[in-house]
């Protein structure tokens, strides 16, 4: 049998990892703890939340504050719209950068790095929301889904990011034997760097989903029709209403309502972020190969 030598740690080498472990776990800690909390304030009695006697685990448990949101008919309404516009969104958004990031990482491309400067420009000066509202009204886009994906159909930040990766992550070597070889731009595109760009595809993918899935204010701006309106306007109005004293009819009294409304606000952030945190563990791997872009190429 051969026997296997063990690192021995010198005492430097472990006050380290006992520092490292120790900072790791009080930031596990100060992270996961607010998540643990709204779960367990959204599933308590909304007397123990408003008491503060919910410290980490559920008081008295009750699901009433899930019942009232699902109760809503325009909950499921809400959720196939924000779908719908997270879907399509994100496809337009990771179509143009990719289509904007490509031809500026080409060094072969002239007047890129004007082209650059005037789109970094637009990051930090804007027409303003006015300009915006009636640019898009002109456009007629007011109260249809074009209003929810066209204008933020590109992030200048993620086409930056993907550009530089498409510049420092991709051999020239191999780009320029394709080329040898009759490979169109388009073919070089499809075929060798989207494939070799699931690190950095996945991060964008991440950002921009979790940005249409979170928006709101867009659909209070251009969104007149009820059964467009995406879930977080529904959820919006419905601890609004809530908070009114409107949701559950006469039978219920002021102070019951005003009760509910504690717990209800903690069970609408967990509806609201339930999607994001589920599809965040699939994406993970693309995820950590991707903010570790520039660390070591090899």
């Amino acid at each position: 049998m051969v026997r296997q030598n063990k690192i021995r740690l010198s005492f430097g080498d472990k006050a380290f990892y006992v520092i490292v472990y120790s900072l790791s776990i009080l930031l596990l800690a100060i992270v996961a703890y607010p998540l643990v909390y709204v779960v367990s304030a959204s599933l308590s009695d909304p007397i123990a939340v408003m008491s503060g006697e919910v410290k980490l685990f559920p008081k008295g448990l009750n699901i009433r504050a899930y019942q009232e949101v699902f109760k809503s008919s325009e909950i499921m309404m809400g959720y196939m719209n924000t779908i719908k516009y997270t879907f399509l969104g994100t496809l337009i958004n990771m179509v143009l950068t990719t289509m904007c990031a490509y031809p500026l990482s080409r060094p072969d491309l002239k007047g890129k790095n004007t082209i650059t400067m005037i789109i970094t420009f637009t990051l930090f000066f804007s027409g303003g929301m006015i300009p915006t509202y009636i640019t898009i009204r002109n456009l007629h886009m007011l109260d249809t889904i074009w209003a929810m994906v066209l204008p933020t159909a590109i992030n200048v930040t993620n086409m930056l990011i993907m550009r530089n990766y498409f510049q420092h992550s991709m051999p020239n070597e191999l780009i320029e034997a394709a080329y040898v070889d009759g490979c169109s731009n388009v073919g070089i595109l499809m075929k060798i760097v989207l494939p070799l760009s699931k690190s950095i595809m996945g991060v964008l993918v991440i950002y921009y989903f979790v940005g249409h899935w979170n928006t709101y204010f867009n659909a209070l701006l251009y969104l007149t029709t009820e059964s467009k309106f995406p879930l977080q306007v529904f959820l919006r109005q419905l601890l609004i209403q809530t908070s009114a004293t409107e949701l559950s009819g006469a039978s219920d009294s002021v102070a019951d309502l005003a009760l509910l409304a504690e717990t209800l606000k903690y069970a609408v952030i967990v509806v609201a972020s339930l999607p994001a945190l589920v599809i965040y563990p699939f994406m993970q791997k693309f995820f950590t190969k991707g903010i570790m872009i520039g660390a070591i190429k090899g």
